[in-house]
């Protein structure tokens, strides 16, 4: 069964790289079925930014990456910039923690600017590290991740978390620190979610998940709102991680020939949900090109 005309096929979290498949691999995704794409920015560079005239570069290689897979492959590609959440540990080791927490507040700052000119429509990968660091910088991070809601908040925009697994209770502290910032529970997307969110039980925190078979199977007769993704990476020294670029729309097709599932599910991940999140719908042409 071909997926329904004018269905949008979203993959929300992947990573380009210019040393990279870039294009190629988005041309992939666009054979496979895919139409639009949240492309999350990351460092381009060999070491850990430590000026914001670095950031400012990355920023605007992920912007620019996203306005040549439009123009050259027909993909909708929506920038999410922020500086990884991770750089405050290297940063501390080289400028020292407050610096460190300064230039990413700035770089936060600079990521929100992107996101009231419209060159953007998101925070991320915002969060904290997924393995144990050090008092001193774990209390840096805490203060990152405060002035990222903040920034979010006052964007207007919502922030995509990057953190180790959550609980159930470690999604409801995170809706709680959205509240507190002024944030909406469900502007807090925490991407890379590899275990089904029961409804109502993460306080109104929404998954993206990443697109295995076995874990989509289970979630996609789930209300949203819920995403699914690749998280892509675009490393030439480990192709095809976290996923292929084409595993979102093979994942579509699946769902759409499976009689227990069937194709209107779909519109839950790809439709119902940016709308729910992002406030705008995205569309398909008559031709099935992204507009």
């Amino acid at each position: 069964m071909p997926l329904p005309r004018g269905l949008p096929v979203v993959d929300h979290h992947c990573h380009l790289s210019p040393k990279g498949d870039g294009v190629r691999a988005v041309e992939r995704f666009r054979a496979a079925g895919g139409t639009h794409l949240f492309l999350a920015t990351q460092n381009y560079e060999a070491t850990v930014p430590t000026s914001l005239e670095t950031y400012a570069r990355q920023f605007e290689v992920t912007w620019q990456l996203a306005q040549k897979v439009r123009e050259e492959v027909g993909v909708r590609a929506y920038p999410v910039l922020a500086p990884y959440p991770i750089d405050l540990v290297g940063a501390s080791a080289k400028l020292g923690a407050p610096a460190a927490l300064e230039l990413h507040r700035s770089a936060l700052d600079l990521a929100g600017r992107y996101v009231r000119e419209k060159k953007a429509v998101a925070l991320g990968e915002v969060g904290r590290p997924h393995f144990p660091v050090s008092e001193e910088v774990t209390a840096v991070v805490e203060q990152a991740f405060r002035h990222a809601l903040q920034v979010a908040r006052d964007s207007d925009c919502p922030v995509v978390v990057h953190s180790a697994d959550l609980s159930a209770d470690g999604l409801l502290a995170l809706a709680a620190q959205a509240r507190e910032a002024g944030l909406r529970p469900d502007r807090v997307v925490k991407h890379y979610s590899r275990s089904r969110v029961p409804p109502g039980s993460a306080g109104g925190v929404v998954p993206s998940y990443l697109a295995r078979r076995e874990l989509v199977r289970e979630v996609t007769k789930e209300p949203g709102p819920w995403f699914l993704e690749t998280d892509y990476l675009d490393d030439p020294n480990r192709p095809g991680a976290v996923l292929d670029l084409a595993t979102v729309p093979r994942r579509a097709t699946a769902i759409a020939e499976d009689p227990t599932q069937g194709p209107d599910r779909l519109w839950v991940p790809f439709v119902e949900s940016v709308e729910r999140v992002y406030g705008w719908r995205p569309e398909v042409g008559p031709e099935g090109a992204a507009e």
